[in-house]
């Protein structure tokens, strides 16, 4: 699979956190490896390796979208989409962008309550190891869903390029808005660092890896913006995974150029097919 370019800021952002990722899952594998080694040949088996396991494979599900979004590989029916003349195809990804902001708007407006609860009292999942998972995952649904519906806004004005000022504005916003957010949670962060009621219980390690977490993010998105602010992106073409299949092969089968009358040229000096060492 050949990766689809990234253009801007959100591209940018999604991308970096995403290569993180993909190594998450070997992580998972390795820990568990651990726990059978410890529990089947030391007869002493781990408190944390199962909720570890849990949380990170909770983040994998809920980020992995992300990237399936920006490399546009998330699932898709074309039976009427391919048939479509083009300006018809520009209106169904209009119509499902939308779809995917009003979805994120919807569960991010339901779920602020209950994840910035869960969030600001640093609930814990209530096993012997007693991760937080309650409280980070909660909080990373609603932050992947912003990202997701900026996400497809930053697709369809890639996919079919609009004019550069409309481009333009959409990065200068939606990087406006990731730093503005991170910028207004990293005092939240800081503010308090006591256990007293209403007071962010969050210890002061995450507090640290969070705010680090937020000041990359600023970072990211700033590179992104900077770096293609000025780049005018290629026009997507969606084409038919059998058509697609249909050209390699082709490609693969070819005629030898001998069979087809049209001989290869020769070196007069060496008496060599040109190309053949």
């Amino acid at each position: 699979m050949v990766e689809h370019e990234k253009t801007g800021p959100v591209d940018w952002l999604n991308w970096s956190f995403s290569r993180v990722a993909m190594w998450a899952p070997a992580l998972i594998v390795l820990i568990i490896f651990y726990e059978v080694f410890m529990r089947y040949i030391l007869f002493r088996p781990t408190l944390w390796v199962n909720e570890m396991s849990l949380w990170i494979g909770g983040a994998i599900y809920v980020t992995a979208g992300l990237y399936a979004m920006q490399q546009r590989s998330h699932i898709r029916i074309f039976i009427i989409y391919d048939v479509a003349p083009r300006w018809l195809r520009k209106i169904f990804d209009a119509l499902s962008a939308i779809c995917v902001c009003i979805f994120a708007f919807a569960v991010i407006y339901g779920g602020f309550g209950e994840a910035a609860a869960k969030f600001w009292r640093w609930e814990t999942f209530g096993t012997a190891f007693d991760p937080p998972i309650p409280a980070t995952n909660k909080s990373l649904i609603l932050a992947t869903l912003l990202v997701l519906g900026l996400q497809a806004m930053s697709n369809l004005i890639r996919d079919w390029p609009s004019v550069a000022w409309v481009r333009k504005t959409f990065d200068i916003l939606a990087a406006g808005l990731l730093i503005g957010l991170c910028l207004w949670a990293l005092p939240v962060l800081f503010s308090e660092f006591t256990d007293i009621e209403g007071s962010l219980k969050m210890p002061l390690k995450w507090r640290i890896g969070v705010g680090l977490v937020l000041v990359i993010s600023i970072g990211i998105v700033l590179y992104g913006l900077i770096k293609d602010f000025n780049k005018t992106p290629a026009e997507h073409v969606e084409l038919d995974e059998v058509e697609e299949e249909a050209a390699a092969l082709r490609e693969v089968n070819a005629p030898d150029a001998v069979l087809t009358g049209t001989p290869p040229p020769v070196d007069a000096a060496s008496g060599k097919i040109e190309g053949d060492r």
